[in-house]
């Protein structure tokens, strides 16, 4: 089955929605997704590469889709998109009342506790989604990655070449910390309880003698915590919300150190 030409085709004429082919093609990428087969986007040797042709068929699952009463006595759903299933199988760990869509891939060793999880979200092996936290459609999470409770990882479809939140390996997310707009955290970085990052927020290194100022991305090792800068309006001087680097993970970090021992090191309060 030729997968991507015929989601090309359909999401330039949606008049192909109805043909038997084309459905089967979604389909069989949404099936893809769920399994980790297919991702909207993987690290290559260059980069990440976005795959907009698998966003596509997300966005064209919806519409061939009817709405369902999902049960899950006593617990009733209305939806158009069905919930994951077979964790047992998957050697994933699903807390009451943990949700994912189908859609979405969990590998084995995963914990979910009472969270969400959206269509083509990839969620890598040893990852601890904890309670309330929320990983939105698309969203790449890496192996052995902590997001604490209350975590949102922003989701994207539209527009299609936006790239999605990608959190990668070994990064701890803490508490309330919030991640959209295609921002990515590199490996082994820890953000503070409250750190907010979008594509525009100001990320800034104030470990050398003078600030280092970045957006989209959070270096590998960084240790990062909320603060803010001043900026002038109309109005006066107000401070605005920024992300402060304030070090890097030492060597002595092991991997699986808690979050709170990563941030003691720079004698941060937690």
């Amino acid at each position: 089955m030729k997968l991507k030409e015929n989601i090309e085709a359909a999401w330039d004429d949606r008049g192909l929605l109805g043909e038997n082919d084309v459905q089967k093609a979604i389909h069989e990428v949404v099936d893809q997704l769920d399994q980790g087969i297919l991702r909207v986007a993987q690290k290559e040797s260059n980069g990440w590469k976005v795959n907009d042709w698998v966003k596509k068929a997300v966005i064209l699952y919806f519409p061939i889709r009817k709405m369902e009463t999902i049960e899950t006595p006593p617990f009733e759903f209305h939806d158009k998109i069905p919930l994951k299933s077979g964790y047992k199988a998957k050697g994933v760990r699903v807390v009451p009342h943990a949700i994912a869509r189908y859609g979405a891939y969990i590998s084995k060793g995963v914990i979910m506790m009472p969270s969400y999880i959206n269509i083509g979200a990839y969620v890598d092996e040893g990852t601890m989604v904890d309670t309330w936290a929320t990983v939105g459609s698309c969203a790449q999470i890496g192996r052995n990655v902590h997001l604490s409770g209350g975590v949102g990882i922003g989701g994207v479809l539209e527009p299609v070449q936006a790239a999605p939140v990608i959190i990668e390996d070994n990064c701890f997310i803490g508490s309330r910390s919030i991640v959209v707009e295609g921002v990515r955290v590199e490996s082994e970085a820890v953000l503070g309880a409250n750190v907010v990052i979008t594509n525009s927020t100001r990320i800034i290194n104030v470990t050398g003698e003078k600030p280092v100022e970045m957006k989209g991305v959070v270096p590998a090792r960084s240790v990062v915590i909320p603060g803010s800068y001043t900026k002038s309006f109309p109005a006066g001087d107000f401070q605005v919300a920024c992300a402060l680097i304030i070090g890097t993970r030492k060597p002595s970090t092991d991997l699986k150190t808690s979050l709170n021992d990563a941030l003691r090191e720079y004698n941060v309060a937690v």
